[in-house]
């Protein structure tokens, strides 16, 4: 893993295609551990998840290689290696799941719901407000408040949204565009030895917050 990280900070340094392609052996063999590693992953969360079991980890670790079409910023790599595990379908699916980021100086652990589509958002606020005691107890849970700080507040809307009362007192929770949670985690967390046992016990601790999500998800899709 420490090899890794002095890759992608090298990479940083030269996101060029000549620099990579002379490093490309280099690359190969680093994605091929990290692979293994994340297959390693997947297993020790499905023995909390049942449903994470059998996902292949070609689904769940994601591209290095940037779609730049409609960027400004033009540089052909990511400087990260990540994977989002969840079922079914691991990076492609639409449920809650768990997300491994290692980027030197901005690795995390994170899961839940980034950017649901409007008709998605609109019925998890709705079941966010019937439900407000269980998704309260959730969110105050120690080991779930202790981890992660708040809710991802990204382009947070101002005021509570029709048709909730304005004055609902958890209004506030009915405001969010995304229902993801992030811990931000140092390099050499991942370094040591037991460093997938301590992921998984991170994401044991959003793993209420995941299947309330997914309650609504699959009712979407039935």
């Amino acid at each position: 893993m420490k090899e890794i990280y002095d890759f992608l900070r090298e990479l940083r340094e030269n996101n060029n295609r000549d620099w990579f392609n002379t490093h490309k052996k280099r690359y190969l063999e680093l994605k091929a551990f990290f692979d293994e590693w994340v297959g390693k992953l997947i297993e020790k969360t499905a023995g909390f998840d049942e449903e994470i079991s059998g996902l292949e980890v070609k689904d769940c670790v994601y591209r290095i290689y940037r779609d730049i079409r409609f960027s400004p910023d033009k540089s052909p790599y990511k400087t990260h290696f990540a994977a989002y595990i969840a079922s079914p379908g691991g990076r492609n699916s639409q449920r809650a799941g768990y997300y491994l980021h290692v980027e030197p100086d901005g690795s995390l652990i994170g899961g839940g719901l980034y950017c649901p589509e409007p008709a998605l958002l609109k019925r998890l606020r709705q079941d966010i407000y019937e439900n407000i005691e269980e998704f309260t107890s959730i969110l105050s849970e120690t080991d779930f408040a202790g981890e992660f700080a708040a809710i991802d507040d990204t382009d947070k809307l101002k005021k509570v949204p029709p048709p909730f009362p304005a004055d609902f007192p958890q209004g506030d929770l009915l405001k969010y565009k995304h229902y993801d949670v992030v811990t931000y985690k140092p390099d050499v967390f991942f370094m040591t030895k037991d460093a997938q046992e301590k992921i998984v016990e991170v994401f044991q601790k959003m793993y209420r917050f995941n299947r309330f999500l997914n309650y609504t998800v699959d009712e979407m899709n039935a």
